[in-house]
């Protein structure tokens, strides 16, 4: 089932909601009601206010937002343009508003950012043992690149239940010809 979204860049007044939303999702009790939870994970928060303005802040950088008819936040995604490749990162979708096809659909937006960027490949990192999650990638057209990344050990990041490690993966692009 797809929900009609309006998919646009965040702005300063969205950083609140947008806030909320990552943390509900990846952590804390509220997250366990969707399948992206990182809660038996990780302790502590996903994000906060002074960390989304310096994403936003970045060179290349931008947050995509997903809001439903009733104008409610129900997704997002960080995306950075790095060269001729895009990174994609926190993509997010409400826990009690996953399985309706609006991570697919963000996915697409960020895909067709890449390509209006010029972009060859699109890449993200996935913490390791998030199996269903990384399957789920795979499904989209993402590979493994065979590299790993340590995960943080900055507390602003989360608290590690476990030692964490990020995967990279990749989504080749076709480009048009113009």
């Amino acid at each position: 089932m797809n929900t009609i979204l309006n998919i646009s860049p965040i702005v300063n007044d969205n950083i609140d909601e947008l806030v909320n939303l990552v943390n509900g999702a990846y952590r804390g009790e509220s997250s366990k009601h969707g399948w992206t939870t990182e809660a038996d994970l990780l302790d502590g928060i996903r994000t906060s206010p002074s960390s989304i303005k310096t994403l936003i802040k970045k060179k290349g950088a931008i947050i995509l937002k997903a809001t439903n008819e009733a104008n409610r936040m129900v997704g997002c995604v960080y995306l950075q343009q790095q060269d001729w490749q895009l990174y994609l990162g926190m993509l997010t979708v409400a826990p009690d508003m996953q399985a309706k096809g609006i991570g697919k659909q963000l996915l697409l937006a960020a895909e067709k950012y890449a390509l209006k960027s010029n972009c060859t490949s699109i890449l993200m990192t996935v913490i390791d043992v998030r199996y269903e999650l990384i399957d789920w990638y795979k499904r989209k057209g993402f590979q493994s690149t065979g590299e790993t990344k340590p995960f943080p050990a900055d507390p602003a990041f989360g608290i590690p239940k476990q030692p964490l490690q990020f995967i990279v993966l990749e989504k080749k692009l076709l480009q048009m010809e113009r």
